[in-house]
C-alpha cells in the first residue's frame, strides 16, 4: 500500500470515527426530505462565506430546538441546481414530534426551501451512505421563456431529439466517466459508476432528460447533458462518447451544461418503490411554459 493509499485510509477513519462520536451524542434523529430552489444559493454543502441551503436549515433548525445539530444530506449539488426531493438527516439530543419540527422550521425558512415530509428513523440512519439511487432531471427549453428562465436551459439550435436519445443509450452501465468529472472534489474518488438509466422525453416546448443511478460525480450530469445536446446538434456522434468513455477527453468540460436546469429528482433507500414517475406533474405546468 502506498503512502498516498495510507493518508486516504486514514482519512476516512478519522471521519468515521468523527462520525460516531457525533452519533453517539445525539439522541434522535430524523429523515427530512426538502425541495429548493437553488438559484441563490452556492449548492447544498457549507462553504465558508458562501450562503448553502445546508447551513439555512441548520441555522433553522438550531433555532428551534435550541441547540446545535447535526443536518447533512444525500447529495451535494452545486451552486445554481435545484433539488425537487433532497434527503437529509437532522441529528438532535431533543424529541419532538415530526409535524412540530416540520411546521417550526419552515416557518423559519426562506420561501426558496421547503421541507415537504420528516419522519423520525434510526440513530444509525445516514442520508447518504444509506441511499441505494439518486435521480436527477435536466430540462432543455427550446423557446425563451421569462418566467421559466432559472428552470431550464434555453437552446435556440434545433435539435435531433432521435441522435440525443441515442446518446443517452451510451451512458447507461457500468463505465470509466473521468471524462465527465471535475476531480477537483474528491480527488481520491473514483470515477467508474454505473448507470441504470438515461433516457429523454419531450413535453411541448421542453425536452427533459433523466439520469438514475447509484451515484454521481460533481458535474457529471451537466457534462453529460452538454454533450448530449451536441450530439443533437450534429456536432458531435455517438461514436465520440464511445471514445471520451474509453480515453480521458477534456471535450466534456468545455460543454458543461449550466446549472439551471438541473434538478436533483429523487434519493431512493432499501425498501423503496424503484419505479419513477412521469416527469411534468410536479411543478413544469406553473413554472415553465410548454
Amino acid at each position: 500500500m502506498t503512502t498516498k493509499d495510507c493518508d486516504k485510509v486514514s482519512r476516512e477513519l478519522g471521519d468515521f470515527h468523527n462520525a460516531i462520536s457525533r452519533e453517539s451524542q445525539l439522541g434522535y434523529k430524523y429523515k427530512l426530505t426538502v425541495e429548493y430552489d437553488g438559484t441563490s444559493y452556492r449548492g447544498w454543502q457549507t462553504q465558508k462565506n458562501a450562503r448553502s441551503v445546508q447551513d439555512t436549515l441548520i441555522n433553522a433548525a438550531e433555532k428551534l430546538f435550541g441547540e446545535s445539530v447535526d443536518i447533512q444530506g444525500a447529495g451535494r449539488t452545486d451552486a445554481g441546481v435545484h433539488a425537487l426531493a433532497q434527503v437529509a438527516h437532522l441529528g438532535t439530543t431533543k424529541s419532538m414530534s415530526p409535524r412540530k419540527i416540520m411546521e417550526g422550521i419552515n416557518d423559519l425558512l426562506p420561501s426558496n426551501i421547503n421541507i415537504l415530509s420528516i419522519e423520525e428513523v434510526p440513530i444509525s440512519f445516514h442520508a447518504r451512505h444509506y441511499a441505494v439511487s439518486r435521480s436527477y432531471l435536466y430540462i432543455i427549453s427550446r423557446n425563451r421563456t421569462a418566467f421559466g428562465k432559472r428552470y431550464v436551459w434555453w437552446v435556440r439550435d434545433a435539435l435531433d431529439i432521435e441522435k440525443m436519445r441515442s446518446a443517452c443509450g451510451m451512458f447507461t452501465g457500468f463505465h470509466d466517466f473521468s471524462s465527465f468529472a471535475d476531480k477537483r472534489l474528491d480527488k481520491d474518488a473514483s470515477t467508474k459508476v454505473k448507470l441504470d438509466a438515461a433516457d429523454i422525453q419531450e413535453m411541448g416546448d421542453l425536452i427533459v432528460l433523466r439520469f438514475a443511478g447509484s451515484h454521481f460525480l460533481w458535474k457529471m450530469v451537466r457534462r453529460m447533458v452538454g454533450i448530449i445536446v451536441e450530439v443533437g446538434r450534429g456536432n458531435l456522434t455517438t461514436r465520440d462518447i464511445k471514445g471520451m468513455l474509453v480515453q480521458h477527453s477534456d471535450l466534456p468540460a468545455k460543454h458543461t451544461a449550466p446549472p439551471s436546469g438541473l434538478f436533483l429528482e429523487r434519493v431512493l433507500y432499501e425498501g423503496d418503490p424503484q419505479k419513477l414517475a412521469k416527469p411534468g406533474g410536479l411543478f413544469f405546468p406553473c413554472i415553465i411554459p410548454r
